[in-house]
């Protein structure tokens, strides 16, 4: 099996070190629309080879990783269409809710299976923590509460283009957690705070985030996110239920020290960023995207539910901005 791989910036070049592992991968092709960097990024990746342009990466592969800017991943992703290749696209798969839509009626025109990147829904632990709630082990979810703190800010030259921090840092927990529930949301109210850096507020975002959404059932999630945490990179959910009490992200490289005796403290080895804290999950995702392409599992993460986290986030935005939870009628796609 041949995979294409377009971007070769820093998710790009993991995602092609992860696909070049796979016993299953005969050879990752590159492609970046910057003039050699494809070349350079092969030189340095054994088993992958750089193309010269987007048609070549198509005509030569089994299936295609789009890991280049949002705004291009609406265009490379109806080339991958209309040849028919199978598609791995880092999200959000467009920049806004209506350009989304329309790009997932077009997927599913297509026939052609397109998979979007939140890797959480591929990471082992959070995979189990689903498995149980659908089977039913942890009972009624009472409560889910998540957590989401990077080590350092994102460089302040980002900000501008991130789309916010609900857009940015916690849509993982707004795609994660409704999947998790398995309820649509019916409320969302969130609030933020500039407490990091004075360049969050310029760019009119914040750097500390909470949420509430509320689901159709009854049941509350806690989301909250933060731009800077000193011990390192923090990301956990925990679900309770009416049968079981369960976590993800709680191990001994968690930054968070207890106060009890005998109680866990913060590692040398923390988790300094998202590759190291998801490295199962980057690497598993790759794995289930190769079985995709090969027909041999279903699609984990279908275009149309990346409508559900964009849409929260643009409610939490603009709970945020106006002070009020936003009520959601009807399907949250």
């Amino acid at each position: 099996m041949r995979i294409g791989v377009a971007g070769v910036g820093r998710i790009g070049t993991m995602h092609a070190t992860n696909l070049a592992s796979l016993d299953r991968v005969d050879e990752v092709l590159l492609f970046d629309p910057v003039p050699g960097r494809a070349a350079q990024a092969s030189a340095g990746l054994p088993g992958t080879k750089a193309v010269d342009d987007l048609d070549a990466l198509l005509t030569a592969s089994d299936g295609v990783l789009l890991a280049t800017p949002t705004d291009t991943h609406p265009t490379l992703l109806r080339a991958a269409l209309a040849a028919g290749v199978p598609a791995l696209c880092e999200k959000p798969i467009a920049s806004d809710l209506d350009a989304m839509r329309a790009l997932v009626d077009d997927v599913e025109a297509s026939g052609v299976e397109v998979l979007v990147g939140f890797q959480r829904r591929f990471d082992p632990a959070v995979f189990e923590l689903h498995r149980r709630i659908r089977a039913g082990e942890v009972g009624d979810v009472y409560l889910v509460r998540a957590v989401g703190n990077d080590a350092q800010p994102p460089d302040f030259g980002y900000l501008p283009a991130s789309g916010g921090i609900f857009r940015d840092l916690l849509i993982h927990d707004l795609d994660a957690v409704p999947w998790l529930v398995g309820e649509p949301v019916v409320e969302v109210y969130a609030s933020g705070s500039v407490l990091v850096h004075q360049a969050f507020a310029d760019a009119d975002d914040v750097d500390n985030a909470v949420v509430l959404l509320k689901f159709a059932g009854g049941a509350h999630a806690t989301l909250a996110g933060g731009r800077h945490d000193p011990l390192g990179y923090d990301h956990r959910i925990e679900v309770l239920g009416s049968k079981d009490s369960l976590a993800v992200g709680v191990d001994a490289r968690t930054p968070l020290t207890s106060l009890e005796p005998g109680g866990p403290v913060v590692a040398d080895d923390a988790y300094p960023g998202f590759p190291e804290r998801f490295h199962r999950a980057y690497l598993n995702e790759m794995s289930v995207f190769t079985q995709v392409v090969a027909g041999e599992v279903a699609n984990p993460s279908p275009a149309r539910e990346s409508l559900i986290s964009l849409r929260l986030a643009e409610a939490c935005e603009a709970s945020r901005r106006s002070g009020a939870p936003v009520r959601l009628t009807g399907d949250t796609e």
